[in-house]
């Protein structure tokens, strides 16, 4: 009955007078609730002072171990043009199998005999360069020749210089012997003179004698004449030495020159060898990135370039590959606040999406579904996402991973800290506080004993 009038009728009836009052108004319904609250408040109490492991969790994602086990495209290093596939999406590849021929669109290489006729080039090129080195060994010996032919020449035209000289010498001496004759002559000639004056001498003897003079006088007028040659000859002689020096210097120098120009002429040859040989090796090199072939083996993802005729730049991606054999491990990003916490080779749980599992954060013996893992990495440097991210690797302690998780799935981890009280972690929470800075115990031993 609603109490809504200014009339009370409990002044004017007795309810409990009533059964139904009597049976209202005769319990105590308080002694209950009180009894009630009291057996909840001591609960309560008790599951405050029960362990409580501190985490961290955070979401990520199932990649591999290893960078070369990762998803990873395929690049042209040339540009080109798509002639044919040889795999389709899905088709299971090995190491070296090739999945699509590319043709060129440089102008450059259209020749397919490109090649081969850079090897001509090479194999005539080369040809030149011994061609030079015979060059330069004959004028090596053609200079050789000269310098011996200067040095007999010189000792030919030295020898001479010496006969002409004892010549002179020689002439000499004859020249002063005919001078002597011829002062005898004139003395003989002077003497017959007087005494043909004198009447001892006759006419006849004393022409005689003037004869004898004349004579005198001109062996003497021929043997300076010859002197005055040998003494010419001598000069001469001498004069032809630096002729001889001139002129074989001249044909060396001429000699010289041609050997350095075949010399520099054969560097230049084996300069544009090299080079020909370094085109050869790029024609041939370029020659087998027309076909695109599988780095290691692996499953065939993704065609992200398709179709016959196609063309594209060199670096652009063609086909995605994912490798056959690879360790899996989880990729997370924990907070800046929460780095100090984390250390390599503590363990986390792990929960993966789409296999069923029960959490229970803080009693991680009691989850169902998770799996254990142990930190493996942590980068030293933010990310652009304004976290740090660490690698975490299954535990082989632990069970096993499944087998049908895949690279690029979800996944849930509870990183596990300190033990403390549910209170103390419900008071931490409701004030925002981090978590007890924590170290593991094999550091804090390690630390110990340094």
């Amino acid at each position: 009955m609603l109490n809504i009038s200014n009339n009370k009728v409990a002044t004017n009836i007795d309810l409990k007078s009533f059964k139904s009052g009597k049976e209202i108004f005769s319990k105590q319904y308080h002694k209950g609730f009180k009894r009630f609250l009291l057996f909840f408040s001591i609960i309560l109490l008790i599951i405050t002072f029960l362990p409580w492991t501190q985490n961290i969790s955070s979401n990520g994602f199932v990649t591999t171990l290893k960078p070369d086990q990762r998803p990873q495209t395929l690049q042209s290093q040339i540009p080109g043009r798509i002639e044919q596939w040889y795999v389709q999406e899905g088709d299971f590849v090995k190491k070296g199998d090739t999945i699509l021929r590319i043709s060129e669109v440089k102008s450059e290489y259209f020749d397919e005999k490109l090649a081969e006729r850079t090897d001509n080039q090479l194999t005539a090129k080369s040809s030149s360069v011994e061609a030079y080195k015979n060059k330069v060994i004959a004028l090596n010996n053609q200079i050789s020749a000269l310098q011996q032919e200067r040095n007999l020449k010189l000792e030919q035209a030295k020898n001479k210089v010496i006969q002409a000289q004892l010549k002179v010498k020689s002439d000499s001496i004859d020249l002063e012997a005919e001078k002597i004759k011829a002062n005898i002559a004139n003395i003989q000639y002077n003497r017959a003179v007087k005494l043909q004056q004198e009447g001892l001498k006759s006419v006849k003897d004393v022409e005689d004698i003037g004869n004898k003079l004349q004579e005198a006088n001109a062996k003497l007028i021929s043997q300076q004449n010859k002197f005055l040659s040998t003494k010419n000859e001598a000069l001469n002689s001498v004069l032809s030495i630096a002729t001889i020096e001139a002129t074989y210097q001249d044909k060396l120098a001429k000699s010289k020159s041609d050997l350095f120009t075949a010399q520099s002429s054969g560097l230049n040859t084996e300069v544009e060898v090299s080079k020909l040989e370094t085109d050869l090796v790029n024609y041939k090199k370029r020659s087998s990135l027309l076909y695109v072939t599988a780095p290691q083996d692996g499953q065939i993802n993704k065609a992200i370039k398709s179709g016959i005729g196609e063309t594209f730049k060199e670096g652009e991606q063609l086909v995605n590959i994912m490798p056959s054999n690879y360790e899996l491990a989880i990729e997370i990003y924990v907070n800046p606040i929460d780095l100090p916490l984390i250390h390599i080779g503590e363990k986390v749980r792990v929960q993966f999406d789409g296999w069923p599992a029960i959490v229970f954060s803080g009693w991680p013996n009691s989850s169902y579904g998770t799996y254990g893992s142990k930190i493996v990495a942590i980068e030293n440097f933010i990310s652009d996402n304004g976290k740090y991210r660490v690698l975490l690797s299954p535990d082989t302690n632990d069970v096993k991973w499944p087998d049908a998780i895949r690279v690029g799935s979800g996944a849930r981890t509870i990183a596990l800290l300190e033990n403390v009280p549910i209170g103390f972690e419900i008071w931490r929470q409701i004030n925002s506080f981090p978590p007890n800075f924590y170290q593991p115990k094999n550091k804090n031993e390690s630390s110990k004993k340094k």
